[in-house]
């Protein structure tokens, strides 16, 4: 409810509900474009194009899904546009200092560091196709279907790249798979 509020009050051109959409969303969607990118300034030029472009067609904008699910189809979309038009160099999430969330003490989050080092790794071996639909769906939190559908896949494809992307990731990290 919160959300349809402030993209209510975006409408309006209250500056404020925009400010508080892009903090509550800046860090999720930061992790997704990097996540598909690889790329820290590609990842924020795409969080940054995808916030511009909310705010510019915020007047006219009826969300039938979630706001959050929206701007990471925006992103994602801006990412591939961003990699299509320049040649990336490649950075594991460790490397583009995303903080914990809610870490206080110290060894929770080195333990989260751990884990996010070797998530990333793991993505990074994952076909990009696999890889975004699968972080869309779970960092995203879409559904494959608004998966499908912002990727204009028939949903069959966007299971299927779902399901042997994440059979993949964990042989990669069980240690199964090939390095």
């Amino acid at each position: 409810m919160e959300d349809r509020s402030l993209v209510n009050r975006c409408r309006q051109g209250d500056r404020d509900a925009l400010r508080r959409i892009y903090e509550k969303y800046r860090d999720d969607l930061l992790i997704v474009a990097i996540a598909l990118s690889h790329d820290l300034t590609i990842a924020e030029d795409a969080v940054h194009d995808a916030f511009v472009g909310f705010a510019r067609t915020s007047r006219n904008l009826h969300l039938k899904r979630s706001l959050k699910a929206y701007l990471a189809t925006s992103v994602a979309n801006r990412v591939r546009d961003l990699l299509r038009a320049r040649q990336h160099r490649c950075l594991g999430l460790e490397q583009a200092r995303v903080t914990a969330p809610d870490t206080s003490e110290p060894s929770r989050e080195v333990s989260w560091n751990e884990r996010l080092e070797e998530l990333s790794s793991a993505l990074e071996k994952l076909p990009q196709e696999q890889r975004e639909v699968i972080v869309l769906h779970i960092h995203g939190r879409m559904r494959l279907r608004a998966v499908a559908q912002s990727l204009g896949l028939p949903v069959n494809t966007v299971k299927s790249r779902y399901r042997y992307g994440i059979a993949k990731l964990r042989s990669i990290m069980d240690g199964e798979a090939p390095i």
